[in-house]
């Protein structure tokens, strides 16, 4: 599968092309707008938010809502379009970076002085598009009662200890939620934490853990580097903007422990087949899933553009100025929960379709269900 993203911030419209989808999947395009409307969502978010109303138009690649396994195209149109392709805009120059943005190595990569035409791709506005894809990865695989769900962890220096019982579990509690969290009491001290960093015009950051239920062990391996699965899940989350750590189940947790107190045993009985008692692995080992659930969790930094700016440097003059203020979020951690499912969707479905063919949804389950049957006789 290949996927091609496009557009800039404040453009006309953020287009998506994914390539080497299966024939046959139902693909509701409600759904998709769903997600995106999840992704503008939780305390912290700015007023871009208020402004967009993400809605999709799927282009091609389906009739009836059903795939045809031709290049899938989807278009974003933006709202707040300033810029265009064809036709001069007033936006005026920029040539103040803002620190922990892409702004200056971008401009010293591609030498261009004003900032604009590097910040308008390197904006998270992008991610509109992963989300797309990611939600149409997540209708494929729930075929395969493959089911993804995310809560916050932590927001700055408040943090949860609370773990959920599964993805359903998930599901239920983060549903009246306003910061995609299940620990109530914590919440309520995270939503604090955001409303004082924005008072103070400064921004904040957190934890998100992604977990993934129903993949059957076997997907990735161990005997390539780019195609084991753990690794494969950690490059697709790091692209996420802001996004500065991955881990996979007990991740740093296990350089603190001996191997005796840290390894899943294997355990087997006829009606399970082999079977873990605990999930420290995250449900990979070796870079292969082991059929537990696959646990992540993601540290995203704070936001970069801040009311309150840091200190820069002009571009042009070389004299030293407060970098630019850019309209912002205060705290996206729940936002980038549901970018970090979509990603995770993609990497699973990518794999999933290495593993058992890409060409039919009808030819796909035939392979998973002997594939299972095959295990089962193990």
């Amino acid at each position: 599968m290949r996927i091609l993203t496009a557009g800039e911030s404040h453009g006309e419209y953020l287009s998506t092309i994914i390539e080497g989808f299966p024939k046959g999947v139902r693909i509701e395009q409600d759904f998709i707008n769903q997600e995106l409307k999840r992704r503008m969502s939780g305390v912290g978010r700015g007023k871009r938010m208020s402004l967009e109303d993400d809605k999709v138009e799927i282009i091609s690649g389906l009739r009836n809502k059903i795939t045809l396994g031709s290049p899938i195209t989807i278009l974003v149109k933006n709202k707040d379009v300033k810029i265009f392709s064809q036709n001069k805009d007033e936006f005026p120059p920029l040539y103040i970076p803002r620190p922990a943005h892409a702004d200056l190595s971008g401009a010293l990569k591609y030498n261009e002085s004003d900032i604009r035409n590097i910040l308008e791709r390197a904006s998270a506005r992008e991610t509109v598009s992963r989300v797309c894809v990611g939600a149409v990865c997540k209708q494929f695989l729930l075929n395969f009662n493959i089911d993804i769900a995310s809560f916050t962890a932590g927001v700055g220096t408040i943090l949860s200890e609370l773990k959920p019982k599964s993805v359903s579990d998930i599901k239920a509690k983060t549903k009246v939620s306003q910061l995609n969290c299940i620990d109530q009491k914590k919440e309520k001290l995270m939503i604090k934490e955001i409303e004082k960093s924005q008072t103070e015009k400064d921004s904040l950051g957190g934890i998100t853990e992604i977990w993934i239920e129903g993949v059957p062990c076997g997907l990735g391996t161990f005997m390539h580097f780019d195609k084991r699965l753990d690794s494969k899940l950690a490059y697709y989350l790091m692209s996420i903007p802001a996004v500065k750590g991955v881990e996979v189940g007990l991740g740093f947790e296990y350089a603190k422990m001996r191997g005796s107190l840290s390894h899943d045993e294997i355990y087997y009985s006829k009606a399970k087949g082999f079977y873990r008692n605990t999930n420290n692995s995250g449900g990979i080992e070796g870079g292969i899933s082991t059929g537990e659930p696959i646990v992540l969790r993601i540290a995203m930094k704070p936001i970069a553009t801040l009311r309150r700016p840091l200190k820069s440097v002009n571009l042009i003059t070389k004299s030293a100025e407060k970098a630019i203020v850019e309209r912002s979020d205060t705290c996206a951690i729940a936002a980038c929960a549901i970018i970090a499912e979509g990603m995770s969707a993609i990497a699973i479905t990518e794999s999933f379709l290495e593993k058992f063919g890409s060409d039919t949804l009808s030819e796909i389950k035939t392979a998973y269900r002997t594939y299972a049957k095959n295990l089962d006789n193990l």
